[in-house]
């Protein structure tokens, strides 16, 4: 009698495809917290800004709270837009420079499993950037937040990572790993400083303060400041509308220049 079993060497093992996106995540996230540029500008900078200017100014008031409220709210804005642009952005086109990105092609690896990594890790940092920011803001004494009240805050403030990982993509793409680093910079720091982020927008000059409306990152302080007690400029609905259709148009911006860059290397 002839046997039609298939024999038990043959079989193929399924993939565990959750515990291979899981691995890829862990040691995205390892590799940049080994490199001190940027896990200390993600999570030390907006400490430092919040010590140095949260004693000078920080029993002010701004929008109908305490500026250091504020300012840990908007601080931890500034981080979160930090881990998911540079790492989206410096990563990307690093990978692309030393021709990782063609071998992750060729391997067997799912290629969604390496963007998903870079989002796990984007949602890691800004988490521990809010927490570390928190915590110090806590034992300053200079502010008192309720559990309810910050986990509002952290909810709102992760929103920030989907638009701001989508325009970190976009430039990883269209820019080489030497240039790549100048432009996310030449971009963060005007985005931050005009939205709202360092320093209050009614602080800041008139001229400053129209063009801020048409920043993506003004409307995302805005919807992280209303999560305080703060009276927020704008209508929140506006603002998620901003957020909802900059997170598409970077998108399609990172995909187009993705598909583009299909095939070639940058060095």
């Amino acid at each position: 009698m002839i046997s039609t079993a298939t024999p038990t060497a043959t079989r193929q093992p399924k993939r565990n495809l959750l515990a291979l996106y899981l691995t890829e995540a862990r040691f995205e996230f390892l590799k940049l917290l080994r490199v001190p540029m940027y896990s200390f500008s993600v999570l030390a900078f907006p400490v430092l800004f919040y010590v140095l200017f949260g004693a000078i100014y920080g029993g002010n008031e701004t929008q109908g709270i305490q500026v250091a409220r504020y300012m840990v709210a908007t601080f931890s804005a500034a981080g979160v837009l930090s881990a998911a642009m540079f790492g989206f952005g410096v990563g990307v086109a690093t990978e692309r420079g030393q021709g990782w990105m063609r071998l992750k092609r060729v391997s067997p690896m799912p290629p969604l499993a390496y963007f998903a990594a870079k989002m796990i890790m984007a949602l890691l940092f800004a988490t521990l950037a809010v927490i570390t920011l928190t915590l110090v803001a806590l034992l300053t004494g200079l502010v008192r937040l309720e559990p309810l009240d910050w986990l509002r805050m952290y909810g709102v403030a992760m929103l920030g990572v989907f638009p701001f990982a989508a325009l970190g993509l976009a430039v990883g793409y269209l820019f080489g790993p030497n240039s790549a680093p100048m432009v996310l910079n030449l971009l963060f720091t005007p985005l931050a400083f005009a939205s709202g982020l360092w320093v209050p927008v009614e602080v800041l000059p008139p001229i400053v303060q129209q063009v801020a409306v048409y920043l993506p990152t003004y409307h995302y302080a805005q919807l992280v400041v209303s999560t305080t007690g703060a009276t927020a400029l704008g209508a929140v609905s506006t603002h998620l509308l901003v957020l909802a259709g900059t997170t598409v148009a970077f998108l399609a911006l990172a995909a187009w220049a993705y598909f583009r860059d299909e095939g070639k290397t940058y060095g």
